[in-house]
């Protein structure tokens, strides 16, 4: 395998690993407790492995509470039910995560026990830290896109931390198959996930929203789960005491 499909596998999966184990399981969940040291490790992690589109854990947080508390209804920030194709919902949910970050105008509830770390946010939100992260992948594809589709994957690099969002946000909200009878329209949308970390267990994820392994039946393997328990087992992580079983 060449170097440009490693670092395309590569940028998937880690900049993913950094959304639904930082962004999502404990920022926006608190799924988990780690200390300070080890929290601004991963802010930087984050800014690494998303790179151009890097998410501020806070503002995530405010966005996917926002978006449990209100799915697939006219409130919700990013419902395929009230937006027209997977395109106009990135785009909706881009315009509410600029206004979140401007003016914060969410129940307290929202904003509770969030990360932040204000002086590296500045400077990883900025607009000299993405134009450098675009600079960089334009001199990575023009020494290694050997072939003109390989281009076709540039807009996939740069918006990383969106699309990711946007393939869960959208597909496992109309395709996919259910486990439980909840009051919205989250199916799980991949019967063995690889592609998306456990991500697209979405259903199971609506059901126990506190749950830090998203795989439920026992062929659902939640492939960041093991890697939780190693992080709890080194001391770096502490999960939360959860009623149903893991």
């Amino acid at each position: 395998m060449n170097m440009f499909f490693i670092f395309i596998i590569l940028h998937w999966y880690l900049s993913l690993f950094s959304q639904t184990f930082f962004l999502h399981r404990y920022a926006a969940h608190s799924m988990f407790t780690m200390n300070r040291g080890w929290e601004r490790f991963f802010f930087v992690f984050t800014w690494l492995t998303q790179g151009a589109s890097y998410l501020s854990p806070g503002k995530y947080g405010v966005l996917h509470r926002w978006h449990h508390e209100f799915t697939d209804t006219e409130e919700d920030p990013h419902s395929p039910s009230f937006t027209k194709g997977l395109f106009a919902l990135m785009w909706k949910t881009y315009h509410i995560y600029q206004d979140i970050g401007k003016n914060w105008q969410r129940p307290d509830k929202h904003k509770k026990n969030l990360p932040s770390w204000d002086s590296f946010e500045i400077f990883a939100e900025s607009m000299i830290s993405r134009i450098s992260w675009v600079t960089l992948y334009i001199m990575f594809y023009i020494h290694f896109a050997t072939q003109w589709w390989m281009w076709l994957f540039i807009p996939i690099t740069i918006l990383m931390g969106p699309v990711h969002g946007a393939v869960i946000n959208y597909f496992a909200h109309k395709y996919g198959y259910r486990n439980f009878d909840t009051d919205d329209t989250s199916r799980n949308f991949l019967p063995v996930d690889v592609l998306m970390l456990g991500e697209s267990y979405h259903n199971n994820h609506h059901k126990y929203m506190g749950r830090s392994n998203f795989g439920y039946k026992w062929w659902e393997v939640d492939p960041v789960f093991p890697i939780i328990l190693l992080l709890e087992k080194m001391g770096v992580i502490k999960r939360k005491t959860l009623v149903v079983h893991e």
